[in-house]
């Protein structure tokens, strides 16, 4: 972190956050904030409702949505969710979900969550995953001492 956000070197590690908390709060949040570059390096967010399973945030779209496009041309990604109070950013990759069994799961999570089913054979649709390859969180209350980052292999 900057020096000007006031977490000093002397002071790092002190109000770190578990990773259990990030996860407590991607599996409970209802909608994800996705980030994606248009193929001229414009900027794209747009709320999705997934599901966070397997370590990974999982969401469908239209194959021909902005998003979609965006990630098949430029799959790097950032996941937000919506609190800047209890704040969980994801940066990674959007992959295609293309397991059976996490497919399954995937669709069995989401109605529950969400109390609609999902129809997982329409080809007009896709099933995109992101791992985080490196997480940020924070709560405000205690910033800058709860700021935390961590590593995932890619």
């Amino acid at each position: 972190m900057p020096r000007t956000y006031g977490l000093h070197p002397e002071s790092e590690g002190s109000g770190l956050l578990p990773w259990d908390w990030a996860e407590a709060r991607l599996g409970a949040a209802r909608n994800y904030w996705i980030a994606s570059a248009r193929p001229d390096g414009r900027p794209h967010a747009m709320p999705v409702w997934g599901i966070w399973l397997a370590g990974a945030v999982i969401f469908g779209t239209d194959r021909k949505s902005r998003k979609a496009m965006n990630l098949a041309g430029n799959p790097f990604t950032v996941v937000h969710l919506e609190s800047g109070d209890e704040v969980v950013i994801l940066e990674g990759r959007a992959l295609e979900a293309t397991d059976p069994d996490l497919l399954r799961n995937y669709a069995a999570a989401y109605e529950s969550k969400y109390a609609i089913g999902l129809d997982l054979t329409d080809q007009g649709n896709v099933t995109l995953m992101v791992r985080p390859e490196r997480a940020f969180a924070w709560r405000e209350a205690d910033f800058p001492s709860s700021a935390t980052r961590w590593e995932f292999e890619p």
